[in-house]
């Protein structure tokens, strides 16, 4: 069912850190959504078209929001060519929404080998045998190159793929928006200010 909250107190000023807002948020999501980290990314191709897919948020602190990918995607390859980037996080059952604007940095290599490490071993082999948005010409493909990296790699241990690494969002701006009656909903906005603070903000419904 939507949870619509009642009006916010106007006196009440926003949380002044976007990140401790965003934690907040997203501890209710976690508690309610099953998949609280799944998250809306676009990039842009060179031509200027935009392209979007689900990715799951895999650590978020003061510094940005982390992602891991094959370095072969398509994503992977427009970030190369432009680095910025947008996020949404939608939660149906809190009726919410969070937009990030920035740019993207790639993780040090000590931490995409510790999050690889953590991942299931099927998706450790998985991440050798994909030629991430490449043509394939049968789903039997991908199943011999998955059998091909279980005999090279029979035991626990599987190295990390040097095209497969992390990518940290910098947000530039935040949009926190939180579904009102009547259609007058609440929307608050944090840009990022020359002295890396951030101007807080409110938009129209």
């Amino acid at each position: 069912m939507l949870r619509t909250p009642a009006m916010p107190n106007a006196a009440t000023p926003p949380v002044a850190d976007p990140f401790a807002r965003f934690q907040e948020w997203f501890a209710e999501a976690d508690a309610q959504e099953p998949d609280a980290n799944a998250m809306i990314v676009a990039t842009v191709a060179p031509d200027g078209r935009p392209s979007t897919r689900a990715i799951l948020l895999k650590g978020v602190d003061a510094r940005g929001f982390v992602f891991y990918t094959n370095k072969q995607s398509r994503k992977a390859g427009e970030l190369a060519a432009n680095a910025n980037i947008a996020l949404l996080f939608y939660w149906k059952s809190l009726a919410r929404q969070i937009r990030i604007e920035g740019t993207v940095e790639s993780v040090t290599d000590a931490e995409a080998d510790a999050y690889f490490a953590s991942r299931p071993r099927i998706s450790r082999l998985g991440a050798w045998a994909s030629d991430q948005s490449r043509p394939l010409d049968a789903r039997l493909t991908l199943e011999k190159r998955l059998a091909q990296y279980e005999a090279e790699y029979p035991g626990e241990e599987v190295p990390r793929p040097p095209h497969w690494h992390g990518y940290r969002v910098i947000p530039r701006s935040f949009e926190f928006w939180q579904n009102m009656p009547f259609r007058l909903h609440d929307r608050t906005t944090y840009t990022r200010t020359p002295d890396d603070g951030w101007a807080i903000g409110k938009l129209f419904p």
